[in-house]
């Protein structure tokens, strides 16, 4: 029998990571379900050769689409991957286990993703893994459908599982290799953008800018990543990507200051929300 487990996707003109990460779950579950937000760059095509259930929805943020696909899904157990994430051999064959286990027990687990780096080549066959950088980065992608719900702030989405007494969250062994750029200049873009989103989401959520925090919370990311989670291990990439963390950092404040004081926020908003300012998600 197939096995219980839907994987659930969202994507949009990713042919160049897609195919690894459909190549990497083939004969895992018993279905692929994607939602495709209008690509047009070949992405259909591998998802059609892969055997997946395509649903077309237009872009709803982050937090909508992954609950959108989840929503799709049919099987007991949904495992979460984003379009640039392959599951490695070990991390599948734990999968695997949980999945065939039926431990009631088991809600959901947890899996580790590091960041592949290949120079000049997403996601090529010629990188390596940053086993220092932004690790652990422990994130919930297996999960019991019914108790799952997607939440967060844009773009940050987390995946969240109701627990009754007695029930557990497990962490599994295995690496998901995320695929996530190229070359530290392609993300330092995408850490623009994610920036403007992430401060206006803070904003809608009343949290407010501050000057203490653009000067603190930049060097403060930096020495997270390089000294506590030692990405000067990692050689010059763990130096990039704590810098890239200082500069999403900086980046992000600046946008929640700028929009904070722009004529028309200036009224009183609510009392602001805790966030944790040093944190980076890649």
């Amino acid at each position: 029998m197939p096995r219980d487990l839907s994987i659930a996707i969202v994507c949009k003109d990713n042919a160049d990571t897609i195919g690894r990460v459909l190549d990497s779950i083939s004969g895992l579950a018993r279905e692929i379900v994607c939602v495709d937000s209008g690509s047009t760059d070949g992405t259909l095509d591998l998802l059609s050769a892969a055997g997946a259930r395509v649903e077309t929805s237009p872009w709803l943020g982050h937090v909508k689409t992954k609950q959108k696909a989840l929503d799709a899904c049919t099987s007991q157990w949904v495992l979460c991957l984003d379009s640039d994430e392959p599951v490695m051999p070990d991390l599948r064959a734990a999968i695997e286990r949980c999945v065939d286990t039926h431990d009631p027990s088991v809600v959901g687990a947890r899996v580790n993703r590091k960041v592949w780096y290949c120079p000049g080549q997403r996601g090529g066959d010629n990188g390596r893994f940053l086993n220092h950088a932004w690790q652990p980065e422990w994130r919930l992608r297996l999960v019991r459908r019914e108790r799952a719900r997607w939440t967060g702030l844009d773009p940050h989405d987390k995946l969240e599982v109701q627990r009754d007494p007695g029930q557990s969250v497990i962490d599994l062994p295995g690496t998901l290799r995320h695929d996530s750029f190229s070359t530290f200049t392609e993300q330092l873009a995408k850490e623009a953008t994610y920036a403007r989103l992430m401060a206006r989401s803070l904003h809608a959520s009343g949290v407010r800018g501050s000057r203490p925090r653009v000067i603190t919370s930049p060097p403060g990311a930096f020495l997270k990543q390089l000294v506590i989670k030692q990405a000067w291990r990692d050689g010059i990439p763990g130096f990039l990507a704590a810098g890239s963390t200082a500069a999403s950092t900086l980046m992000k404040h600046l946008a929640l200051l700028e929009i904070s004081n722009s004529p028309e926020n200036q009224a009183p908003r609510p009392q602001q929300a805790p966030y944790d300012h040093a944190s980076r998600e890649p």
